[in-house]
């Protein structure tokens, strides 16, 4: 689930949650270089040190003086997500590094994470010349590109037998679909997400809905599937809607912009998606699936740090090699909760358990949230 729809109540678990790893973030952000853009958010206001600045590798120092969590999305045309960072505590400073083309944007703190944001209006300008990117991130961006296609083309087959069996008022079958149905989604959410008008339709909870907006996608059919017990007409046409939307998702993956630094910022994305949604059992709270979910958010991160690697550990040799612990740990953790191709309901998972889930996921997202900076073109 975006963080645009995120619930008040999963805001308030996700603090306690990543609070450890945005601590761990303070002390290099308080080193930000003096020609970053600072970005004062507070709960009534998002204040920007210049509105106009040069293109290319950009940084973002953002302070958190207000007494809500916050976020900081780069919005392009159609609220087009450029870069954003989430789970910004009171009192915290982050730093984001953004490779940013010129053009108009706006800059949007979300205090209490959700709705709008207050935005102001930035200007982008020319490149502001620094050296041509290390072709070994233009094969990371290209490899992830591919990656990202793989996994919407996957989706595809998968969640047209989920809307089939939907149709065919088939529950069990349905139920055995539904996560597998979102593992693609999940893997590169990030980049699904930048798109804008694709996320509300497919991945919103009842809880995140926008005033007016009509619930529809992978959440209200679970809800159907699962608390419910029964599949109506209007089930069965959302499942279409489902797979007409994702199709939409599938054809739209070769326009996404995808920067060395956006993959980055994006594996740190699916962490906090963890966080908030998986962790808290938030997110598939009906199928209690999350554990799939998950998964799915982790391999879609190690992916992307992958293909970063080369650069990254060539840069910073201690944090890949951090990076690489951290991913074993969790990915072994998960693999404990897997019988064959199933995850452990996540109502079976013990509160105890989950914090052991939770100091995984705060271990690999500090370090995780140096990556961008370890590939930025100096």
């Amino acid at each position: 689930m975006s963080a645009r729809r995120r619930s008040a109540a999963a805001t308030l678990l996700s603090i306690a949650v990543v609070g450890a790893a945005l601590a761990g973030c303070s002390k290099k952000d308080d080193a930000s270089s003096a020609d970053a853009v600072q970005v004062n958010a507070s709960d009534t206001a998002c204040e920007v040190s210049k509105t106009t600045f040069a293109g290319g590798q950009v940084k973002l120092a953002v302070q958190n003086k207000g007494s809500k969590a916050t976020e900081v999305y780069v919005y392009a045309a159609g609220d087009k997500i450029v870069t954003e960072r989430e789970n910004i505590g009171p009192g915290t400073k982050v730093e984001i590094s953004a490779e940013i083309k010129p053009g108009s944007y706006e800059i949007a703190c979300k205090p209490g994470m959700t709705g709008d944001g207050i935005r102001q209006k930035i200007t982008v300008t020319g490149d502001s010349g620094q050296a041509k990117a290390d072709t070994r991130l233009q094969d990371a961006v290209a490899a992830y590109h591919k990656y990202a296609q793989e996994q919407a083309d996957a989706t595809i087959p998968v969640v047209t037998q989920f809307a089939e069996a939907i149709k065919a008022g088939d529950i069990e079958k349905a139920r055995s679909l539904f996560a597998p149905s979102r593992v693609g989604w999940e893997r590169t959410e990030p980049v699904a997400e930048s798109f804008g008008d694709v996320d509300p339709k497919t991945d919103t909870r009842e809880d995140g809905l926008e005033p007016g907006q009509d619930w529809t996608g992978w959440h209200k059919l679970e809800k159907s599937l699962w608390a419910d017990n029964a599949i109506t007409d209007a089930d069965k046409k959302l499942a279409d809607q489902l797979v007409a939307d994702l199709t939409d998702w599938q054809k739209k993956i070769p326009q996404a912009e995808i920067t060395a630094t956006s993959m980055a910022n994006g594996a740190k994305e699916l962490l906090d998606e963890v966080a908030t949604g998986k962790v808290t059992g938030e997110e598939d709270r009906y199928s209690h699936t999350d554990l799939s979910d998950f998964a799915a958010n982790v391999e879609g991160a190690k992916k992307a740090y992958d293909l970063l690697k080369p650069v990254a550990a060539e840069k910073d040799a201690e944090l890949a090699k951090t990076l690489d612990g951290e991913f074993a740990a969790i990915q072994t953790l998960l693999a404990k909760y897997k019988q064959g191709d199933v995850y452990t309901s996540y109502d079976k998972v013990t509160e105890a358990e989950r914090k052991t889930f939770a100091d995984s996921v705060n271990a690999l997202a500090e370090p995780l949230s140096k990556l961008a900076a370890a590939v930025v073109v100096s």
